[in-house]
């Protein structure tokens, strides 16, 4: 009888060595995976940025140990100036002969544009409302079911050649969100879903084991 309570108790000591490890692992891989993947960025950025900078200018010159993140902080300042001086009266004036150029260059135009598109598809604020929304749809054919974003809305051509009231949906793949498919599909088959994007990509990359409380919109 002792004999099988000690083992009872080994094997509950075990069990809780093993949930503890777990737990462990489950605390730091990833903020360690975050903090790695940043430090590589940054490490990426600086590497690239201050191999730009003259070494006169370059703090770093001066100093007897580097700065970790000078390239990055570099970038910013550089984007938030460029935006300032594109703003202006000059700055709109030779963005636009800037474009005209790009746009009358063959082959160069469609990659411009198409690239300009999206950017302004992701930073404007009207496009928020419309990519920001998970939806459920029956897909790759009907019974089966799958997460999806809407992106917008197509053209009136295409509603008015298809008949339907359409609405563009992206589907992304498990566990890259940042390939998928682009489908066209009527309004009424999409069904809208009481999470955020962020809930939506995370079920996605975790490859539907992170699941949040997913409720349909009351229409």
């Amino acid at each position: 009888m002792t004999e099988k309570k000690n083992k009872q108790v080994k094997k509950s000591v075990g069990s809780k060595i093993r949930s503890y490890f777990f737990t462990g692992i489950l605390v730091t891989a990833p903020a360690a995976i975050t903090i790695y993947l940043a430090v590589i960025f940054i490490n990426y950025v600086d590497t690239h940025v201050t191999n730009l900078i003259p070494a006169e200018y370059n703090p770093e010159t001066y100093l007897p140990f580097s700065l970790p993140g000078i390239g990055l902080v570099i970038l910013l300042v550089f984007f938030v100036l460029v935006g300032m001086f594109a703003a202006g009266f000059i700055g709109r004036f030779l963005v636009r002969v800037w474009e005209r150029l790009l746009e009358s260059t063959p082959v160069v135009s469609s990659v411009y544009n198409a690239l300009k598109q999206i950017f302004e598809t992701f930073f404007s604020s009207s496009a928020k409302s419309s990519f920001r929304e998970v939806v459920m749809i029956q897909y790759p054919r009907p019974g089966i079911w799958t997460l999806a974003f809407i992106t917008g809305s197509p053209t009136a051509e295409m509603k008015k050649a298809s008949g339907e009231d359409l609405v563009s949906i992206f589907v992304p793949t498990t566990p890259n969100p940042t390939s998928g498919f682009l489908l066209f599909i009527p309004r009424k088959d999409v069904t809208p879903l009481a999470i955020s994007v962020e809930e939506g990509l995370k079920m996605v990359i975790s490859v539907g084991i992170v699941n949040p409380t997913c409720k349909p919109k009351k229409s």
